[in-house]
Parts: C-alpha cells; structure tokens; sequence
C-alpha cells in the first residue's frame, strides 16, 4: 500500500521479496484450504481429484490422446492410462479410432461424464455462492478483486 491508501502498482525487486514470505505462506494455507474445501463438492463422491482433473479436461478441451491427456495433467502415461480405464469402466469417457490414424485412440466425454462435470462445478458454484452471502459486500469486493489477481498470478 502506498502511503495514500492505494495499492502500489510498482514490480518488486528481489530485495523486496524477503518480506513477502508471511504473506505467501499464509496466501498459500488459505488457497490450498480453500481448494480442498471445493473438491468435497463434487457429484460422485468417490471419485478422485485425479479422475475428475481428466473429466474437466476433456470436458474443457475436447477429446485427447492419451499422451495428450498425461502431458496436460503432467502425468506419466501408464498413470493416465489407469485412470482412463476407471473412468472408461465407470461409463464417463470412451475411447475411439482416430478417424485420421487408426493407430491412435481419442478419449472423449460420454453424456454421463458431462453430467458429472456439469453437476460438480453446479456443487461448487453453489457453495461458493453460499459462503460470498455470508460476506459483507466490502468483504465480496476484495475477494472479487483477489480473483482477478490470482487468476494473474496463475500466468506469471
């Protein structure tokens, strides 16, 4: 803060960052707490983060390899290619022929892993919405101004 009650806009320097750590540690705790807090909100409870990461992908992105799918969770493929086979027995991706190169096969959503996907973030945004009412509308300001900012952060 500048001393006129504004946010300083200026980049830091390295030297400045020696006092950042309480800020980072306690911005870290509280973002992992409240992600975790989220990831209970989900449509099929025994799901795991890793399965529902593949679903939002696809669901996101379109259909995928499976190589394409392991490089963007950064996974390896034998890692991925359990998943998709747990989420293939489960009804929620197929996998097909590539209609290009018959040697590949592209995983995509089912109707059912749309559901899934619609459902858990329709969970989320409501309990997100639940716990914004239980907030001042200052309080609903800042953290609508922090989105902005973590969503900057994410591509530094």
């Amino acid at each position: 803060m500048s001393s006129h009650g504004t946010l300083d806009t200026e980049p830091t320097t390295p030297d400045d960052h020696a006092d950042l750590s309480p800020a980072a540690s306690q911005l870290r705790i509280a973002t992992f707490r409240l992600a975790r807090r989220m990831r209970t909100q989900r449509a099929v409870d025994s799901m795991s983060d890793g399965q529902f990461a593949v679903l939002a992908a696809l669901w996101k992105h379109g259909p995928h390899t499976l190589g394409e799918l392991a490089e963007r969770e950064r996974v390896s493929a034998p890692s991925m290619n359990r998943t998709v086979n747990c989420l293939q027995e489960s009804g929620w991706i197929t996998r097909t022929a590539d209609e290009k190169d018959g040697r590949k096969v592209v995983i995509s959503l089912t109707d059912a892993g749309h559901s899934v996907v619609d459902e858990t973030a329709r969970r989320r945004d409501a309990w997100v919405e639940s716990a914004l009412a239980q907030l001042t509308d200052q309080e609903r300001a800042t953290i609508a101004q922090a989105a902005e900012i973590m969503a900057r952060m994410v591509t530094l």
